[in-house]
């Protein structure tokens, strides 16, 4: 028994014997979420790599109230469960990206995994303790872009005990993927040998209600070390006029065993000055203008020369039988983290733009449309001394939540994006189909 089932255990005893306290049992919440997925991806070189899948995903979420007293304790659980409609051999990779694969390659079905945490708050201080943790930070965002979310193993703490301020802390040890039942320990893109430190901490701090300050360090050991500063700025210029800053750096560099075997990272299928190792400054500036429906994001991004953008990734993890172990899958903190590609290769430079249109103005409520274009230029090329590259990327995307009636939450999302380059990367056209709905009975 680990040292987090241990102490999940010991709290959910003290628990149960103040289950009935007011607060535990008033204030908890429960739902389940309901997620069917078309999945859509041609690569432009034939139908050997192209994925046409379907699915249908459910996510049952309890989350417990405080008990009462000077230190309040509670109880967080969630139960995933994915079963596959459609898309057997030769419309799955075999590559657990979207749904897990059996031993011949096929897609399995179904696939489940249940978690919880233990939570405790003191004052304005509140402390996780499991294996549901979902982060959404600058040094780590829980990806759920697929069928199921990823989930995180370890503890966390995060106190607001000074007016305007969040502190973040924590460490965690473990990562379950979007596409897997199992846990595995963490690594970056190109690392097989698994760290079990992820180790964090940060502040937000709301300098005024226009103005948010953020710093943050992470380390994943034997990997990486990074420091991330922040800025969002929002300037109100009428009742439906605002233009919003948001401005953020990161330094990355080498930590522990990084660039031994087994700890490489692959810069992200780039160029690196030491090959196997994170060392990498990225910096990105975006401006979003709205007036009253309309929203006009225009934005820069530069990644260094020496390296790739670096953040958790634990692809190229596998099991006792050399089998992908679907832990792949990640988010990052940038708007270039788009539908297909990253654009976060050594000497990268990034041009995007978004425009958001809210039909609620014109008397459709809950209708949205947006179409998004990004531009890289000067990627190094591999060996550092080949012709500088280039890539695009092209996203569409509608979405509409019922407001009212029976279905009311009920959600369908339609996005399709095209990349193209004259990098390592294929082309790809893909298309993703959604519908999402919620039901809260607590």
């Amino acid at each position: 028994m680990n040292k987090s089932t241990l102490a999940l255990a010991v709290a959910v005893g003290v628990m149960a014997q103040q289950a009935g306290a007011a607060g535990f049992i008033e204030d908890s919440k429960a739902s389940v979420s309901s997620r069917t997925m078309y999945y859509n991806a041609d690569t432009r070189e034939g139908t050997a790599n192209d994925q046409r899948e379907t699915a249908q995903g459910f996510k049952f979420d309890y989350q417990s109230g405080f008990t009462q007293g000077s230190v309040g304790f509670g109880f967080d659980a969630q139960a995933l469960v994915g079963i596959h409609l459609d898309g057997g051999r030769g419309h799955h990779p075999d590559n657990n990206s979207f749904f897990p694969s059996d031993t011949d390659g096929s897609a399995s079905d179904p696939w489940s995994r249940v978690a919880g945490n233990v939570k405790a708050r003191i004052s304005k201080t509140e402390a996780h303790l499991g294996g549901a943790l979902q982060p959404n930070m600058p040094v780590l965002i829980a990806n759920d872009s697929r069928l199921l979310p990823q989930t995180f193993e370890g503890g966390t703490i995060t106190s607001k005990e000074i007016d305007n301020v969040t502190f973040n802390v924590g460490q965690l040890e473990h990562a379950a993927g979007r596409a897997s039942s199992n846990t595995t320990g963490l690594a970056v893109a190109g690392g097989t040998e698994e760290s079990n430190k992820f180790q964090y901490g940060g502040a937000d701090w709301k300098v005024t209600k226009d103005l948010m300050l953020q710093y943050y360090y992470a380390n994943l050991e034997d990997y990486y070390k990074q420091h991330f500063l922040g800025l969002v700025h929002v300037y109100p210029i009428s009742a439906n006029q605002s233009f919003k800053t948001d401005l953020r750096y990161f330094d990355s560099s080498s930590d522990g065993k990084n660039g031994d075997a087994g700890y490489r990272f692959n810069n992200n299928g780039g160029y690196a000055k030491n090959p196997g190792e994170v060392d990498n400054q990225t910096w990105s500036a975006m401006f979003t203008y709205t007036l009253g429906p309309n929203a006009f994001l225009l934005g820069h991004q530069r990644v260094s020369d020496d390296g790739g953008f670096v953040y958790l990734n634990q692809g190229n993890v596998v099991d006792g039988n050399g089998r992908n172990e679907g832990a792949g899958g990640a988010s990052f903190y940038s708007f270039t983290d788009a539908m297909i590609n990253g654009f976060v290769r050594a000497g990268e430079n990034t041009t995007f733009g978004q425009y958001t249109f809210d039909f609620a103005s014109l008397g459709v409520p809950g209708l949205k449309a947006s179409a998004a274009y990004l531009r890289g230029e000067d990627i190094k090329a591999t060996n550092g001394v080949g012709k500088d590259q280039t890539e695009w990327e092209r996203d569409l995307r509608v979405d509409y939540v019922i407001q009212t009636g029976a279905l009311k939450g009920f959600g369908t999302t339609v996005r399709h994006g095209t990349y193209r380059g004259d990098t390592n990367i294929s082309a790809q056209d893909q298309t993703r189909l959604i519908f999402n709905y919620t039901y809260s009975f607590l």
